[in-house]
């Protein structure tokens, strides 16, 4: 896609985002998407760039400078890859109740996890068999022992972060209807901000919405305004969860302007680092309807090495930066001393720990 732009006016981000979509029409979504959306957001900083200003600027100016975070991973990433992040893997609620207070006394005032499970051994499992790991997959019941640990999980982030937390549970593709129905059902005493769930099917999970206490987050695997549509016509989120990398920044605008339609506020999915949260806080800072915004607390220790100005983050808030275009640049020799792993292979098992 992008050799073909070779030549033409960068500053033309619609026209050139428009013949990216009609050329890729009969495939939409996934890469293509994905693809489409980095040249976006690249011609966007080009853009503000060339006049000197952050990329809210191109759309009227941002409507916040400081952005609530919440810690995401929380737990997960350690129990999945102590070894990079330089913490130890939890091994029992008692740990859990401990980063609960961590949280809190780092700053931060929400948090978001995933399932973890603790075997006899004191070893530490994520459960995710929604993306084909462990026993559950491609079932993907919810027996009565992985709801409780669930429930016994939360309730130690609980102890430990607060009675005035905001706790998150991210429940990604790892059940069907009837296991989120009595998943959430079974965390309703944990009084969640939100549970996460993803799935394809609007009116199942507007069902879901209908029938729980807990408000419901979801969209972070949705391309383009097209995917959002039935979701929020349907009442099927309380919150809509947008990817500015996967989608490019003017199409999550667009995508957050329905949803405000829809009076539903809307977060960024961002996880991938320190150029992504630079990317998202735009959105934060632009959209009326913001909510929160995800950010991973527990990294490699050289993630911030990457940009030239890493994300200033205080008192678990995020100051926007008013630099040209995203607010950083990419630094390439630091790219260089870390490459990626030789294959995805690689990568996936790292990632699983």
């Amino acid at each position: 896609m992008g050799a073909a732009l070779i030549g033409q006016d960068p500053r033309w981000v619609g026209r050139i985002s428009a013949t990216l979509y009609a050329q890729t029409r009969q495939a939409p979504g996934g890469v293509n998407a994905q693809a489409i959306a980095a040249i976006q957001n690249a011609l966007l900083d080009i853009s503000a760039r060339a006049l000197g200003v952050p990329v809210h600027a191109l759309f009227g100016g941002a409507v916040r400078n400081r952005l609530p975070l919440y810690w995401s991973h929380c737990g997960s990433r350690r129990a999945r890859t102590p070894e990079l992040v330089g913490h130890p893997a939890p091994r029992s609620l008692d740990d859990i109740v401990a980063l609960g207070r961590e949280v809190r006394a780092r700053g931060f005032s929400a948090l978001k996890t995933n399932i973890m499970r603790f075997g006899r051994d004191g070893v530490a499992s994520v459960h995710m068999p929604g993306f084909g790991q462990g026993s559950e997959h491609p079932q993907l019941n919810a027996n009565p022992n992985i709801i409780g640990d669930a429930a016994a999980l939360m309730a130690a982030f609980r102890q430990g972060a607060g009675a005035d937390a905001e706790l998150m549970l991210d429940l990604n593709f790892n059940f069907r209807p009837e296991g989120y129905l009595r998943m959430v059902r079974a965390l309703e005493a944990s009084s969640l901000a939100w549970a996460e769930i993803d799935l394809f099917d609007a009116p199942a999970l507007a069902h879901l919405r209908a029938v729980v206490k807990t408000p419901i987050a979801s969209g972070e695997s949705l391309y383009g305004l097209r995917q959002y549509r039935p979701f929020l016509e349907a009442r099927a989120v309380d919150v809509a969860i947008i990817d500015v990398p996967w989608n490019g920044l003017l199409e999550s605008l667009r995508i957050a302007n329905l949803a405000d339609a829809f009076e539903v506020n809307v977060a960024p999915h961002n996880f991938y680092g320190p150029l992504s949260t630079l990317m998202s806080a735009q959105l934060c800072a632009i959209a009326p309807n913001f909510r929160i915004m995800e950010i991973d607390v527990d990294d490699v220790p050289w993630i911030d090495d990457l940009v030239t100005a890493p994300p200033r983050i205080e008192n678990g808030t995020l100051l926007l930066s008013d630099a040209p275009g995203w607010g950083a640049e990419v630094n390439e020799a630091s790219v260089r001393a870390h490459p990626a792993p030789d294959s995805f292979v690689s990568a996936l098992r790292i990632w699983q720990g």
